[in-house]
């Protein structure tokens, strides 16, 4: 169980971050600052997870760096769409604002526009100016401050605290939890709370995550792969200030022109990625448990099977042209054994299998714990 399950602090970003983060580009921006390690008076790794459970966060504002480098082929580009390379390639630049639980913003800048994410309350904007269209939802009654949308469920994480939050809920027996090494992030200093596998399976070596040392908020969050010693995926503020935003950072006023559109309370966006909840999915299952955990779902339609339909189907007017999936599919290498045959997609931080008998298998694990689980 999570040490945070109970914080909402933690869970204060607002429903769809992730999906304003990874919508329509990222802008680039130089690498995190290296700064000196600071003197602090040595504490353990309990007292740290006690900091982050006991923390307490009236307001906060700054601006936050995400950014991914997962070593994927170049045939991932294929996929349809660039929701997919962009949230796991390049690195993206965020303004978020907090003021308690029902007051979150973020707004994603890039060089054509910005996309704003706004909760209010109960009410949830998201506007982009590239369109000039925006979205409004009253969230229904029983989404508390302590629990997560159903957005929120399978998004990438955008900033440190929702990162660490997620991070946090595989300590258990498995997890070896250790102090790294002080640092100053976002000119402030901050412990290095240290998570490591004890599966050799698992393809990642370290979660780090930074805890401001007066304030307890997590600042920084990386994830290191086996064999590297710098982060396949990071989110870190680089400008942080910790006073309550002024109360019109939350009001959402519609720009001349826009075009608005109405959704059902507590209905998911169609079109957008991560809306949907693998653990929640009857045709998704789990094998395993802790960082070695593969999921497993069967697939229908053009991917089933591994194969490519003989002539894929004429795009609709007006609409981007459909991948191709037998070069796609091409690209992917060929492999099999006792537990059949497919293609086979590796990265830094995750591995992906696609049987020829219609099976997706997907985890932070080795090829080999992905033919187990097929095999069974």
């Amino acid at each position: 169980m999570s040490v945070l399950r109970s914080r909402p602090v933690l869970r204060w970003l607002v429903p769809a971050t992730a999906a304003v983060a990874v919508i329509g580009g990222g802008a680039a921006v130089g690498t995190f600052a290296a700064e000196a390690e600071p003197s602090l008076p040595p504490r353990t790794a309990a007292q740290l997870l006690v900091d982050l459970q006991t923390s307490r966060l009236e307001g906060l504002s700054g601006t936050v760096v995400q950014r991914a480098d997962l070593g994927l082929p170049p045939l991932v580009g294929l996929v349809p769409g660039n929701e997919l390379t962009t949230m796991l390639a390049g690195t993206h630049t965020l303004r978020v604002w907090y003021s308690g639980p029902d007051q979150q913003r973020v707004a994603l800048l890039d060089t054509l526009g910005e996309q704003d994410v706004i909760r209010n309350g109960r009410d949830l904007w998201t506007w982009q100016s590239r369109t000039n269209t925006a979205t409004h939802r009253i969230l229904s009654g029983d989404l508390g401050a302590g629990k997560p949308t159903p957005e929120q469920a399978a998004n990438l994480p955008a900033t440190p605290q929702q990162a660490a939050d997620l991070a946090l809920g595989a300590v258990d027996p498995s997890t070896e939890v250790s102090v790294g090494r002080s640092a100053t992030v976002a000119g402030q200093d901050a412990y290095e709370l240290v998570l490591q596998p004890r599966d050799r399976a698992s393809l990642v070596h370290q979660l780090r995550i930074a805890i401001d040392a007066k304030r307890h908020v997590p600042l920084r969050f990386e994830v290191l792969a086996k064999g590297s010693d710098r982060p396949a995926f990071e989110v870190a503020f680089t400008e942080v200030d910790y006073r309550r935003p002024d109360a019109d950072q939350f009001t959402f006023n519609p720009p001349p022109g826009v075009k608005v559109t109405e959704e059902k309370a507590g209905a998911p966006t169609a079109g957008k990625p991560g809306h949907a909840d693998p653990a929640g999915d009857p045709k998704v299952r789990a094998v395993g448990s802790g960082w070695t955990t593969v999921l497993v779902a069967r697939l229908d339609g053009p991917l089933a099977g591994g194969k490519a339909p003989a002539k894929p189907a004429a795009p609709a007017a007006g609409s981007v042209p459909d991948v191709d999936v037998s070069k796609f599919l091409g690209g992917l290498a060929a492999v099999n054994g006792d537990w059949g045959s497919g293609r086979l997609l590796t990265s830094k931080l995750f591995s992906v299998l696609l049987t020829d008998d219609g099976r997706v298998l997907a985890g932070a694990v080795t090829p080999e714990r992905l033919y187990e689980a097929a095999r069974g």
